[in-house]
């Protein structure tokens, strides 16, 4: 029997390159996004290359209680979720004094809180089941504080142990939870957030998102509850650990900082 995975952010970057690698293992898909005409093209896609069945839910998951209405739907549509694939999420650029409260809050409603309610309305029908897996993207930027990027870095690391506490309570009742944590990555992140310009990506060489996606989908299969993809920035992640906070918080900021 066909496992269906529900994925967010579906429409772009690494959730458009996981909804092609679920895609290619047989699985059948319940696909979210804003842009329901990127999201069509892409089931199209899909089904006619794989031979599944795409589900499309056009939502804005940063408006409180959409989680609550893609729940309502897939359950409407007697759709089993076997993979929960919390994807969807954006950052902004600048000091936290000049950057936008709107934008922020929406921000905030859709890295944790959507995320946040996704999980409790799924894993409640998973502990049922007694099986089911879970994968929240993070990011590396979820071991520090960011700053110019504070809200984001902020919410990333909420993301990050929300996912290592609930995967303890539920593990031994079959199901596990992954926080991917990638780094800068070739998806269209750092324009959306206005970060081109950073040291952190300007001139960089960044992994492209099918790589981070394929790297997810296999550390998610393991059940591995954190994983951070690629070597460098698995050293610097856990580098932190070792250096003075004070230090990190420096370091992050001149990263951050706009090249001349």
């Amino acid at each position: 029997m066909k496992k269906t995975a529900l994925i967010t952010g579906a429409s772009s970057g690494i959730g458009l390159e996981l909804s092609k690698v679920h895609a290619s293992h047989g699985d059948n898909l319940v696909l979210v996004a804003r842009n329901k005409s990127k999201l069509e093209k892409l089931k199209l896609d899909l089904e006619k290359i794989y031979n599944i069945t795409v589900y499309v839910i056009e939502k804005d998951l940063s408006l409180i209680d959409a989680a609550k209405e893609v729940y309502d739907e897939t359950s409407k549509q007697s759709i089993q979720i076997d993979y929960l694939i919390n994807n969807a999420g954006f950052g902004d650029y600048g000091m936290f004094y000049e950057t936008s409260w709107d934008k922020e809050l929406r921000m905030i409603n859709l890295n944790i809180t959507t995320l946040t309610q996704l999980c409790k309305l799924y894993l409640k029908e998973m502990v049922k089941r007694g099986n089911g897996k879970i994968m929240n993207v993070a990011s590396t930027a979820a071991f520090q504080p960011g700053p110019a990027m504070a809200v984001y870095y902020a919410t990333k690391a909420f993301v990050l142990h929300f996912s290592e506490a609930i995967d303890n309570e539920v593990r031994k009742k079959g199901i596990t939870v992954t926080a991917l944590c990638p780094g800068p990555t070739e998806s269209g992140f750092q324009s959306a957030a206005a970060m081109e310009e950073s040291n952190l990506v300007k001139g960089k060489k960044l992994p492209t998102s099918k790589e981070v996606a394929e790297y997810g989908y296999k550390a998610m299969l393991k059940g591995k509850t954190v994983a951070i993809h690629g070597f460098k920035n698995y050293l610097l992640a856990n580098s932190v650990r070792l250096t003075p906070r004070a230090m990190v918080v420096e370091v992050v900021r001149r990263m951050q900082s706009k090249t001349n």
